[in-house]
């Protein structure tokens, strides 16, 4: 049986920056609207992120461990394809992160009257199984970035600020554009890594549709566009220049990506994306916050 050490490192903690960011980002863009931060509001919002990523990773696991699709492959521990757990029980840890995420997710509609988000929420959740679960998984078929950049990205971030100021801004939409296409490169650097193995079972990633060369070129250019894109908004946040800075923490991965072509090397940037998608939000956050502070 798996030790709890194990479930957690099936958890794939390095990914969850993928929904932290985006509340972070929509948050912020709520407070500059109001000033003021709904902290009980993020807090939910980012409790139901956390739970749908991990439900994620755990549906992925089961799902490409019963395929075969992780019998040989490099990279983190997988629950199902190592044999540590029983494929039912990882199944169930993924229904069951689901099951909580759609109660607390509720709650935050109904508390916040955020009712059009009712819809979105169940629409994340069979979004979220049908990455690689049911008998057509999108995720095979070379759809998982669109989802990744939709519901992690617009949908966190948007849904995010909508419940706390029941409107969307300039920033929100520019922050949960940037979130989404880094949140997208962190899956396209894991995909890569995996292109050989994919290729074998029938899973036609998008990485595996671009081929590797173009695939490693499109991790740069989705980085590239996000850490540009809130320049749009210096007009009115002269200190959102600061989101350049981002750059600088995305030397080693990009190099890494399109010079390194052991598929063991790629391991370590799933970790800096999510850094990078950290350092991103907190960025934006400050830019957003100095900019409060010295009206």
């Amino acid at each position: 049986m798996a030790t709890i050490a194990q479930w957690v490192a099936g958890a794939r903690l390095r990914t969850l920056p993928i929904v932290i960011a985006p509340v972070v980002i929509g948050t912020a863009a709520a407070v500059d609207v109001t000033g003021k931060l709904a902290w009980f509001e993020a807090l939910l919002a980012l409790i139901v992120g956390l739970l749908l990523q991990i439900g994620v990773n755990y549906s992925n696991d089961y799902s490409d461990g019963i395929r075969g699709t992780d019998d040989v492959r490099v990279g983190p521990l997988r629950l199902t394809g190592s044999g540590l757990a029983k494929p039912t029980s990882v199944r169930n840890a993924a229904f069951g992160c689901f099951g909580i995420a759609g109660i607390v997710g509720a709650f935050l509609v109904v508390y916040t009257a955020s009712w059009p988000l009712l819809l979105v929420g169940l629409a994340a959740i069979f979004a979220a199984w049908g990455y690689t679960g049911g008998k057509n998984p999108y995720g095979y078929r070379g759809l998982g970035e669109v989802f990744v950049f939709i519901f992690f990205g617009l949908v966190a971030t948007l849904g995010t600020t909508f419940t706390q100021i029941h409107e969307l801004t300039l920033g929100s939409y520019v922050g949960a554009v940037g979130t989404g296409l880094i949140g997208t490169a962190l899956l396209m650097a894991n995909n890569i890594r995996d292109i050989p193995t994919d290729k074998e079972v029938g899973k036609m990633t998008l990485a595996v549709r671009l081929g590797d060369p173009a695939a490693r070129i499109s991790y740069v250019m989705m980085l590239a566009i996000a850490i540009m894109l809130p320049l749009v908004m210096v007009t009115t946040h002269p200190w959102m220049w600061i989101i350049l800075l981002t750059m600088l923490v995305s030397i080693l991965p990009c190099w890494t990506v399109l010079r390194n072509h052991e598929r063991g090397a790629l391991i370590p940037v799933l970790k800096q994306t999510g850094i990078i998608n950290m350092v991103y939000a907190a960025l934006f956050t400050v830019a957003i916050l100095m900019d409060i502070v010295l009206k």
